[in-house]
């Protein structure tokens, strides 16, 4: 199964965490590179990435990202890599200081929406700075989707 096309022109989506925009309260959202061995690329151009639970944290002035489920590519014997390895996130030291101050005075978390390859066939992750929702604002969120989905149903049925 290849890539999903959508989105902007030239973007592969691998992977998206649809759980995250309704579990989280999404802040702000910036691209960043991540580190991956060869196996792994070969494996992501497969599309049976799995982001919906991992998570990015500063480690040592670095940000890792880690849970994220890259499968072992089949052809690659005994070259293959680990499947849920933690993998290094290639941002600027400004944008890594600013995502982990966030992180630890504001109490918010860093979490990826999409695994993505750019335009110029480059590995990307969209990640998010977000605050965790409580449960009445997931019932509330709900509430506002159900409402939108009858709302079109009577509208396609009135003209």
């Amino acid at each position: 199964m290849a890539p999903k096309r959508g989105g902007p022109p030239g973007r592969a989506i691998i992977s998206d965490n649809r759980k995250a925009r309704f579990n989280f309260e999404i802040e702000d959202t910036l691209e960043a590179g991540i580190e991956l061995k060869g196996t792994e690329v070969k494996s992501l151009r497969t599309g049976k990435a799995n982001i919906a639970e991992s998570y990015a944290a500063e480690y040592q002035g670095e940000l890792w990202i880690y849970n994220v489920y890259i499968p072992e590519y089949v052809q690659a014997n005994r070259f293959n890599h680990e499947p849920r390895r933690p993998r290094k996130l290639l941002l600027h030291k400004r944008e890594i200081g600013k995502l982990a101050g966030a992180v630890q005075k504001e109490g918010k978390t860093i979490v990826p929406l999409k695994l993505y390859f750019n335009e110029k066939g480059r590995a990307k992750l969209e990640l998010a700075l977000a605050r965790g929702k409580k449960i009445h604002d997931k019932r509330e969120t709900e509430k506002k989707r159900d409402w939108q989905r009858e709302k079109s149903r009577l509208m396609k049925n009135l003209g």
